[in-house]
C-alpha cells in the first residue's frame, strides 16, 4: 500500500471548487493529527490546515472561511474541500501526518491549477 496518495486536483476557474482526497496507510493515519500542505512553483512548502483524530480543526489565514478539512477514520482518508479558489491557490497539494517528528516521506501530491 502506498503510504500517502493524494487525488482530486485539476484545473478550475477562479471562484470554483475542488475536493481533494488523501488515502493514507493506517500506520500514518490512525490516532494522528493529519494535515494538508501545498507548494506553489518556486515557493516553499506551506501549511494549509490540520485536523485531530477527534475532529478538531485549524486553518492558516488564507484557508480560513474557504477551505474545510475533514477525515474519515474508518477509511483512513483525509479530505480538503476548497471553495472560492483564486489563482494564488495554484500549487501541488500534499497530505501528511502531524507528529512530534518530521515526516519521513511524502506522497506525489495532487496538482491544483486555478485559472483567472
Amino acid at each position: 500500500q502506498v503510504p500517502l496518495l493524494e487525488s482530486g486536483g485539476g484545473l478550475v476557474q477562479a471562484g470554483g471548487s475542488l475536493r481533494l482526497s488523501c488515502a493514507a496507510s493506517e500506520s500514518i493515519f490512525k490516532n494522528n493529527d493529519m494535515g494538508w500542505y501545498r507548494q506553489a512553483p518556486g515557493k516553499r512548502l506551506e501549511f494549509v490546515a490540520r485536523i485531530s483524530s477527534s475532529g478538531y480543526t485549524r486553518y492558516t489565514t488564507f484557508a480560513k472561511g474557504r477551505f474545510t478539512i475533514s477525515r474519515d477514520n474508518a477509511k483512513n482518508e483525509l479530505y480538503l474541500q476548497m471553495n472560492s479558489l483564486t489563482p494564488e491557490d495554484t500549487a501541488v497539494y500534499y497530505c501528511n501526518a502531524i507528529t512530534s517528528t518530521p515526516p519521513t516521506g511524502w506522497g506525489q501530491g495532487t496538482q491544483v491549477t486555478v485559472s483567472s
